[in-house]
C-alpha cells in the first residue's frame, strides 16, 4: 500500500487539487513546484496539516528531485509548460520543459522503483477527425513551421519516454490525457476559456470568443479529474497503458459563452476575435475534442459526477469569493 506521494507541479490548478484530496485520503503528500504557473495560494491552505510538505524549486534541480523521490512511493508528474497561450509566445520553453523535466522525473522514478503517472494532453490528437477520441487512434498533427503544434508533438514524446521506461525497465508508468479540466483555482492566464469567460462576464465586460465558436469541448470538473489520477495512480493493471481522463458532454465555444453569461446574470455582449489576432498568424485549432473514456470507466468504474452548469456555477462561486477575499 503506497503511503508517499510526490506530486511535481503540486501547486498549480489540478495538482493542489490533488493534494488535498489524497491527503484526505491518509497519504503522505510532498509538492514540488516552481510557481511559474502554480500559485503558493493554492496550497497555502494545506500547510501545516500532518502528512504535508512542500519544496519551491524546479524539477530541473536534480538534488531536491531526487531526494524527494527516494522519499516516494508513487509521483505523479504535472509539472509542464500550460495554455494555447503560452506555448505559441514560449515555444522553447514549452519543449524543453516538457520532455526534459518528464525524462528526469521518469529517472527517478527508475531509481527508486517509484509508481509513476505521467499527465499527457488530449492536445496529442492533433487534427483527428474521429471521435469521439480513442487512445490507440492515430494522431494527425500541423506542420513543425507553426509552433501551435510544439505542445503536442512533445506530449507524446513525454509518452513515448514513459512506455519506453516501463517496456524496458519494467516501470510502472501510466500515462493519463486529459481533456479540458476546470475548476476553482483555475485563472484565465493561459488561455482556459471558462475562468476568462466567467470573469469577463461577471465585470460586465465582453465576453470574447476566438474563432466563430463553432469549435466544441468537452469540460470536467477538477474533482472529477483527481478522482480518476487517484485511481489510476493505484490500479495494479493500469501500468504500461494511456487513459483519456475527462468528460463526454460537448458543448461549442459559442454555447458556452452563453451559458456563462446566463448562469452570471450578465449583460456582456458576445464578440468575436480571429485566430490571427488572438494568438499567432496561421494558428489552426481542433475542431471538436471528445474522449472515449470507456477504457477508464471499465478498468476502474469512473465516470464524471458533474455537469457542465454546476461546473460552471462552481467558477462563479470561487470568482466571487477570491473578490471577496481580496
Amino acid at each position: 500500500m503506497m503511503q508517499r506521494v510526490l506530486i511535481t507541479g503540486g501547486a498549480g490548478f489540478i495538482g493542489s487539487h490533488l493534494a488535498e484530496r489524497l491527503l484526505d485520503a491518509g497519504y503522505q503528500v510532498a509538492v514540488l513546484d516552481n510557481l511559474s504557473t502554480g500559485r503558493f495560494e493554492n496550497i497555502a491552505h494545506l500547510v501545516g496539516r500532518p502528512g504535508f510538505s512542500f519544496a519551491i524549486d524546479s524539477i530541473e534541480n536534480e538534488i531536491v528531485l531526487d531526494r524527494l523521490a527516494s522519499e516516494s512511493d508513487a509521483i505523479v508528474h504535472l509539472a509542464a509548460a500550460v495554455g494555447v497561450k503560452l506555448v505559441v509566445e514560449r515555444p522553447v520553453h514549452t519543449i524543453e520543459t516538457n520532455i526534459m523535466g518528464t525524462e528526469a522525473v521518469l529517472r527517478v522514478a527508475a531509481r527508486y522503483r517509484a509508481r509513476v503517472l505521467i499527465a499527457s494532453t488530449s492536445e496529442v490528437y492533433g487534427k483527428g477527425a474521429r471521435t469521439p477520441f480513442r487512445e490507440d487512434d492515430d494522431v494527425v498533427l500541423g506542420p513543425t513551421s507553426r509552433n501551435r503544434w510544439a505542445y503536442a508533438a512533445s506530449k507524446m514524446v513525454d509518452e513515448f519516454l514513459a512506455l519506453a521506461y516501463h517496456q524496458k525497465y519494467e516501470l510502472p508508468a501510466v500515462i493519463v490525457r486529459l481533456f479540458n479540466t476546470v475548476g476553482p483555482r483555475q485563472v484565465g492566464r493561459y488561455g482556459m476559456v471558462i475562468p476568462r469567460f466567467m470573469r469577463q462576464a461577471l465585470a460586465g465586460e465582453p465576453i470574447t470568443v476566438y474563432g466563430d465558436g463553432s469549435q466544441s469541448r468537452c469540460f470536467c470538473d477538477v474533482s472529477d479529474t483527481v478522482r480518476a489520477l487517484e485511481a489510476l495512480m493505484v490500479h495494479p493493471q493500469a501500468a504500461g497503458r494511456v487513459f483519456n481522463v475527462g468528460s463526454t458532454e460537448e458543448v461549442t465555444i459559442l454555447e458556452l459563452a452563453q451559458r456563462v453569461k446566463a448562469i452570471a446574470h450578465s449583460d456582456s455582449p458576445i464578440t468575436f476575435i480571429p485566430y490571427e489576432e488572438a494568438y499567432a498568424p496561421g494558428f489552426e485549432d481542433m475542431k471538436r475534442r471528445v474522449p472515449d473514456i470507456s477504457r477508464l470507466h471499465e478498468l476502474t468504474g469512473w465516470q464524471p459526477r458533474y455537469r457542465l452548469d454546476d461546473i460552471l456555477m462552481r467558477v462563479k462561486n470561487w470568482l466571487q469569493d477570491s473578490e471577496t477575499r481580496v
